[in-house]
């Protein structure tokens, strides 16, 4: 497995792993569902353009040279200027093998070393135990729980809010 930028070859792969209900339904509505060629071909692009600092730094996981999940940082701003976003998917076919944990290790790493941060953090639903235990793996806290916050798929959930500092 590794960690790379996007490719214009990715887009097959792309919407073969994105364009799965169980993978959107823990993911915010910004990800689309159906996922189409075309939102492939601009999630590609758009992670081609860099005019300035980037704000957002997504990359693809790779497994066997496809691409199979994505992982990235969304840089926040005004005073959360040195806290950042984590997120992070894998295809079904390749859910418990270690592979987010791997990503999420790979992510918090390059972040720290790369841009001013004094914190991560990262949400899950509320349903998704599998992904809250990534982040506690990965060295993340919870520190705390929005109850019934989270509108998905016509189903209301908790919103489980994880965050991990610099020096832990």
């Amino acid at each position: 497995m590794t960690f790379r930028t996007w490719r214009t070859g990715d887009v097959d792969a792309l919407v073969r792993h994105a364009n799965n209900r169980n993978v959107w339904r823990n993911l915010k509505d910004r990800f689309p569902h159906p996922y189409t060629r075309a939102h492939a071909e601009d999630w590609i692009g758009m992670n081609h353009m860099l005019l300035g600092p980037p704000v957002n730094f997504a990359i693809a996981i790779d497994v066997d040279d496809e691409a199979v999940g994505g992982v990235g940082v969304e840089l926040l701003e005004d005073v959360q200027q040195r806290t950042a976003n984590v997120g992070y998917w894998v295809a079904e076919p390749f859910w418990g093998r270690g592979i987010a944990t791997r990503a999420v290790e790979f992510i918090v790493d390059y972040a720290f070393r790369t841009f001013p941060l004094d914190r991560l953090q990262a949400s899950v639903f509320g349903w998704n135990p599998a992904s809250a235990r990534v982040l506690e793996k990965c060295g993340f806290a919870l520190e705390g729980r929005l109850r019934r916050t989270v509108v998905k798929d016509d189903q209301v959930t908790d919103l489980l809010v994880y965050g991990r500092l610099r020096q832990e």
